[in-house]
């Protein structure tokens, strides 16, 4: 890489220190891309992005428990022998992306990110990323055996703490350069060409401008600007908890939606948002509580509003096809708050790393009607109509029960205990894994909405991951993008692992693009890694 006082020159330039902007890094330096350089303009102790805030889950298609022990180092022998994980094939995740989207995202990237999922993580596997069963978030022991659900069963080691370090090892071992507290401001093409030229960024307060054959944006979304979440998610949106990085503030979506025309698509009223823990900090996530914050044993109990009320179904669907929805429920009842409830029954299914004593205040109480005086406290307006919501959900669970004696609480399927019989039916029902509260102690949980990332993005054409103008419907040679900035794949909702493993994606087949931009080489198949089917 070669420098003056106000320029740099290398050959592929990646905005954005995440999954996705590692991804691009990498790959583009194993393609012999020559010198790639990531920019980031957070400082160094923010590197991450929202990756590092995440749980470092991975949705792949696989064909079963043999396909993923190798990728694994938490699973010996005998542990083996007690897993109960059957294939989640490529249509099984296609399903799901139908399914969880009511069948609204772009068929043509969908299908990008299915067919080469596998592919993906055995490459990020290669580079150094740690895998394990996610035994803690994505299994239940039943009847001595771990019962993997939801179509999920990766994590990286250390969530995604150590996804950016094994990230920034790869990375380093590949002679990428990274440099920090370096923004973004202006894309400039070639006048007669229409190809990317250089980027001007500004590091610590000095203008630079970066000549390079190539540019991959992988930045994030806006889901840390308050004004583009009122301005796009709608009103209130302003007022959401960040659960990430307070850097992904948009400002490279605006640029390129300025400087190159690049088009714009996916459900720019759309986000990821979660049941967040209502004490977290509102600006940004914490990096050493992390995804801690995130309060998703809902299904094991019921959620009810400030006013006593509950109102969504906590067992529609399994929790990895649900969680990502319910923060804009939560962000829409009065104070954007709510409050969790469990008793004897389902306390002790709740995952640790989110209900420990140390990381969520606990409100205790040995009837429903004193665990309604003390949530009273915390903001719980009618303590009465709390009580009264939870007896009526009580006689709807029992008349159901009546009725289908032969029915048994899992944790891992879609059980069908529900509130709705013959004799009772709510109005919001839940509709499976539904257990009478009527064992104490009892347990509540103050909960607001957490926003994570945003759904509209950059239109990209799926086989180079190369950015579309919006002024001739073509890809802008030289210019990608990756990750959050990539907009059409998720709509309202999204299957739970399935942001990490699109920034894998895309990423990489950015990087193997921008590398055949340097080497001139046409010749390099836009598709990559595509094996057999699942």
């Amino acid at each position: 890489m070669t420098s003056t006082a106000s320029s740099i020159k290398c050959d592929v330039i990646v905005v954005g220190g995440g999954n996705a902007g590692f991804s691009a890094a990498v790959s583009a330096a194993q393609s012999r891309a020559g010198r790639v350089l990531l920019i980031e303009k957070c400082p160094k102790e923010w590197a991450g992005g929202n990756s590092y805030f995440t749980a470092g889950a991975m949705r792949t298609a696989h064909s079963g428990l043999k396909d993923l022990l190798p990728l694994v180092n938490n699973v010996d022998t005998k542990i083996a022998s007690l897993i109960d994980l059957g294939p989640y094939t490529r249509d099984d995740f296609l399903s799901d992306m139908a399914r969880v989207t009511h069948g609204q995202y772009d068929r043509e990237l969908g299908r990008t990110l299915v067919e080469e999922s596998n592919d993906a993580i055995k490459w990020l596997a290669k580079n150094g990323v740690r895998f394990q069963l996610s035994f803690n978030r994505q299994a239940y022991k039943v009847d001595g055996r771990y019962k993997f659900w939801g179509g999920l069963c990766l994590k990286t080691e250390d969530g995604g703490r150590g996804l950016i370090q094994d990230h920034q090892n790869a990375a380093a071992r590949h002679g990428v350069t990274v440099l920090y507290q370096t923004a973004a401001e202006k894309i400039n093409l070639d006048p007669e060409s229409g190809a990317f030229k250089s980027l001007l960024a500004n590091r610590a307060g000095n203008r630079i401008t970066i000549n390079a054959e190539a540019l991959i944006l992988a930045a994030g979304g806006f889901e840390s600007n308050p004004r583009m979440r009122a301005q796009y998610l709608g009103p209130g949106w302003d007022l959401a908890h960040v659960r990430g990085t307070p850097y992904n503030t948009g400002e490279c979506l605006e640029m390129a939606i300025r400087d190159v025309s690049a088009k714009q698509t996916g459900q720019w009223s759309g986000c990821h948002s979660v049941a967040w823990d209502a004490n977290s900090p509102r600006n940004s996530g914490d990096r050493e509580v992390s995804n801690e914050f995130t309060k998703s044993g809902y299904p094991l109990g019921v959620t009810i509003n400030n006013q006593g009320i509950r109102f969504f179904d906590e067992g529609s669907d399994i929790r990895n096809y649900t969680y990502a929805k319910f923060g804009r429920a939560i962000l829409a009842q009065p104070q954007s708050v709510a409050f969790q409830v469990w008793d004897s029954q389902g306390i002790p299914w709740l995952r640790d790393e989110e209900y420990r004593d140390e990381v969520v205040e606990k409100i205790h109480g040995d009837s429903i009607e004193e665990l309604a005086q003390k949530c009273a406290s915390k903001g719980l307006e009618n303590p009465r109509q709390f009580v009264e919501t939870i007896r009526a959900y009580n006689a709807a669970v029992h008349a159901h029960r009546q009725e289908n004696l032969g029915l048994k609480w899992d944790p891992v399927i879609r059980d069908g205990l529900s509130t709705q019989s013959s004799k009772t039916s709510l109005a919001v029902p839940k509709s499976n894994w539904a257990l009478p509260l009527d064992q104490g102690p009892y347990l509540a949980v103050k909960v607001c909405c957490g926003v994570t990332f945003t759904f509209g993005g950059l239109a990209v054409d799926h086989k180079t991951s190369g950015v579309i103008s919006n002024l001739t419907g073509e890809a802008i040679p030289g210019v990608f993008c990756a990750g959050e900035m990539l907009g059409g794949l998720f709509y309202e909702n999204y299957p739970g692992g399935s942001g990490l493993t699109s920034g894998a994606v895309f990423g990489r087949k950015a990087g193997i693009r921008a590398a055949a931009m340097v080497k001139k080489d046409t010749r390099i198949s836009p598709a990559i890694g595509v094996s057999s089917r699942l």
